[in-house]
């Protein structure tokens, strides 16, 4: 089983101690029975948030997926019903707003200080 993380302790932990502040507030109980079901109420919800939260190996692989998907495709592909005369019709100007956010994003995404 792996080990949790540091955002996974703090989510949980937060969770539960804004929950329980919350709903003891809303439901205004002071019997010992209800503090005790609240606060379990709390310990699930936030044993709940913490298993949710993303963790950095999952959102590295998507990011991984997206960039090997992102230099797969070409940038300057025509599709194939277009003929000779499609690149004649072309009108140079600025670059495309796709190049510049795949160019942005790989330069985002290539210096970080985790391996």
């Amino acid at each position: 089983m792996p080990r949790p993380t540091a955002a996974q302790f703090a989510y949980g932990s937060a969770t539960v101690v804004f929950s329980t502040i919350a709903m003891l507030l809303l439901s205004g109980t002071a019997a010992g029975i209800g503090v005790a079901v609240i606060a379990l109420a709390a310990l699930a919800l936030g044993l709940l948030v913490s298993l949710t939260v993303p963790t950095a190996k999952a959102a590295r692989t998507v990011r991984d997926a997206n960039d090997a998907a992102a230099s797969t495709t070409p940038t300057g592909a025509r599709p194939e019903s277009a003929g000779p005369d499609a690149a004649d019709a072309r009108v140079p100007g600025p670059r495309s707003v796709s190049a510049r956010s795949s160019r942005a994003h790989s330069a985002v995404g290539g210096h970080s200080l985790r391996g």
